[in-house]
């Protein structure tokens, strides 16, 4: 996510809804989270309205992406360049803002701050000095992933990005795997193919899965359906856009006693070897593979 900041202004500062025009009423001095639409400005809150209407500066790191929202709404505060390569040179300048008693609000060009971004540092920083930080809640990608994937919602665990390269990745989501909760990830578009591979691979095949994109945007689709589904659907595909992934929790095994195990065996025995029957018994029930195995022998020794 890309990072705008904005600091004090004049209470005679304006914005626009349509042809309205209304005054912003000031600003304690505090750092203000503001959250941005995700796609449709359509999105935008009243508070966050008067909060950058309300401020004398908003850094930004792509200033183009910014203008849009500000032209949009006949918002008139100046920007300053805010972001991961200046922050160590331009952060002592917001900071002495708040210390002069200048209201700063921290913006991203889409959705909530500090998600997936490095704006924790600067509220570190900005807590650290003693000022106050005020968030200011609106649209989020990840929320709104969740709230229309139809995925379990009581438990959740936002994963971010994974790592680009195969090795790290798949250790991450070994890490991931055993874990009881719908996971969220951000992904980009030219990487959801090999991704959904990878996760397939390793939170397993059968587990239900969600590809979001364009949230809040004309285009915006919620691809659903297993992961190896969605892995063979995106395999070869042209993904534009952002995109959300979320994976469903793990499914519970039920719970399998030894004469269970015992008669799964010898159903599974009666078609393969022993260490085939195994591998099937251990994959349907959770119980050790070892295990299973070593009674396998034991029932196959006894005639079966």
């Amino acid at each position: 996510m890309i990072m705008c900041v904005a600091g004090g202004a004049p209470s005679t500062s304006r914005y626009s809804l349509g042809p309205h025009a209304f005054g912003a009423p000031p600003l304690e001095p505090a750092l203000y989270i503001v959250s941005t639409p995700i796609g449709n400005l359509g999105d935008i809150t009243v508070r966050a309205l008067e909060t950058l209407a309300g401020a004398a500066v908003i850094a930004c790191e792509d200033t183009r992406v910014t203008s849009t929202l500000t032209q949009r709404f006949g918002l008139k505060t100046p920007l300053l360049a805010y972001h991961e390569h200046n922050a160590d040179r331009q952060r002592p300048k917001i900071l002495k803002k708040l210390e002069s008693g200048e209201p700063v609000a921290l913006v991203s060009d889409a959705g909530t701050p500090l998600v997936s971004d490095p704006g924790y540092r600067l509220v570190r920083d900005v807590l650290e000095a003693g000022h106050r930080v005020v968030p200011i809640p609106g649209a989020s990608a990840p929320m709104a992933a969740l709230v229309g994937s139809g995925l379990p919602s009581d438990t959740v665990l936002f994963a971010g990005f994974l790592p680009q390269k195969g090795g790290p990745k798949a250790s991450r989501l070994k890490e991931l795997a055993p874990v009881v909760s719908t996971l969220v990830f951000f992904e980009s578009p030219h990487r959801v193919g090999a991704t959904l591979k990878f996760m397939a691979q390793t939170l397993g095949h059968d587990r239900a899965a969600v590809v979001a994109r364009e949230l809040t945007k004309r285009f915006e689709t919620f691809e659903r359906g297993t992961l190896v589904e969605l892995a063979d659907r995106f395999s070869a595909a042209a993904v534009k856009g952002e995109v959300v992934i979320l994976v469903g929790p793990p499914v519970a095994k039920a719970a399998v006693d030894g004469r269970d195990a015992d008669l799964l065996l010898r159903e599974a025995l009666a078609d393969m070897p022993v260490s085939s029957a195994a591998k099937a018994v251990a994959k349907a029930t959770g119980l050790d593979r070892g295990d299973l195995y070593r009674r396998a022998l034991e029932l196959k020794a006894e005639g079966g």
